[in-house]
């Protein structure tokens, strides 16, 4: 891994460790990760030096709990649906209750958050549509493929043409809403509560928070891994067809 000409997404595709120190400078990592860090740091006035220094202060000889770099693809596309798709379709009525309630009790005093409510439901009901795409279309081409490497047998030609086109249309919407949850961590003041706070309130902005580093691990997992692994695997199978 070098880190001064090497891509942010494979960077944190590399060492997972790397993502925390990339969002302490704001760095997108996951829909905007194809790029350098050098190139990062331009737009935000932002020192390279002081991050390739952080970079390299981190242990050596620590090991990286889950290196989902090494993992074959079908066993990845399992892990994203059981535990990424499953935490969107768990939290998101839990968290559109209770951003119903702020907008009821505290909207008068806070306008923002019928904005938060109105960008938080856009992209529960996008999120969905995206997941069941994945789920239904791209995701059981990635294991047919697997199955076709590991048998020596023939890929049936997808619906799709390549898989190059769902894959770009699933990078697009990530970048979609990797947007709107920066505009949602703006108008929060990055999830920090008013002074006036309820309880209701301070849980229902930890959540967003949390929703957004999930998100965040779940377009990394995509983007840096599965994406690109999926068209290189598609290339070595058409070569041999």
């Amino acid at each position: 891994m070098n880190t001064k000409t090497d891509f942010i997404g494979n960077i944190v595709a590399e060492d997972f460790r790397t993502a925390a120190i990339f969002k302490s400078y704001g760095i997108d990592f996951c829909c905007k990760g194809g790029r350098t860090i050098e190139e990062a740091c331009s737009s935000k006035k932002t020192d390279p030096e002081k991050i390739y220094a952080e970079l390299e202060s981190l242990p050596k000889n620590e090991t990286v709990t889950i290196d989902f770099n090494s993992w074959p693809l079908d066993l990845l596309t399992d892990y994203i649906e059981k535990t990424h798709h499953r935490y969107v379709e768990e939290k998101t009525p839990v968290l559109q209750a209770f951003l119903d309630k702020l907008c009821k009790v505290h909207g008068e005093r806070h306008p923002e958050l019928f904005e938060i409510n109105t960008l938080f439901n856009e992209s529960a009901h996008d999120l969905a549509s995206h997941m069941k795409k994945e789920e239904l279309i791209l995701f059981p081409f990635v294991k047919n493929m697997v199955k076709a490497k590991i048998s020596g047998g023939n890929l049936p030609q997808p619906v799709f043409g390549t898989v190059e086109n769902p894959v770009h249309m699933m990078e697009h919407e990530h970048t979609v809403e990797g947007d709107r949850f920066r505009k949602i961590a703006e108008i929060t003041n990055e999830y920090l509560p008013p002074a006036d706070a309820c309880n209701t309130y301070k849980v229902a902005f930890a959540m967003l928070q949390d929703f957004e580093n999930d998100l965040h691990k779940h377009i990394h997992l995509e983007n840096n891994i599965l994406f690109p692994k999926a068209i290189q695997l598609e290339k070595e199978l058409s070569v041999k067809a």
